[in-house]
């Protein structure tokens, strides 16, 4: 079973930034689909971001391309999500998921069907 534990979430105002952060089990951090969901209460989890452990391409939402940014960090088994002008709608739990293969455009369906952390807290307020 694939371990994951987010950090970094916050409270901040419109138009800061934040680092998200995601340790992996390391044996498994070859070989799988890493991304970032995100849920608001009374909505359904989206996908935010998307890339494989083994490559560099990226995958984005609509609604972040542009301001967030993907990257990792294989050495260290670390996901991390670079959230900049952050936007009130940007609120939301943001939980780290991992899915077994290569990441294509059906990304955010597969991650939501992944091994999920137990998520960090995101707050922007206006």
């Amino acid at each position: 079973q694939v371990q994951l534990t987010e950090s970094g979430g916050d409270s901040v105002q419109a138009g800061g930034n934040l680092r998200l952060s995601c340790e992996a089990s390391t044996y498994y951090y070859g070989g799988y689909c890493m991304g970032w969901l995100r849920k608001v209460p009374g909505k359904d989890r989206e996908g935010v971001a998307a890339i494989y452990s083994g490559g560099e391409t990226a995958y984005y939402a609509d609604a972040v391309r542009g301001r967030f940014t993907i990257s990792q960090d294989s050495a260290k088994s670390t996901l991390y999500l670079q959230m900049n002008n952050l936007k009130p709608e940007d609120t939301a739990m943001y939980t780290c998921a991992a899915v077994f293969g290569v990441c294509d455009d059906t990304w955010a369906e597969r991650l939501r069907q992944g091994y999920w952390g137990q998520g960090t807290q995101v707050t922007v307020s206006s």
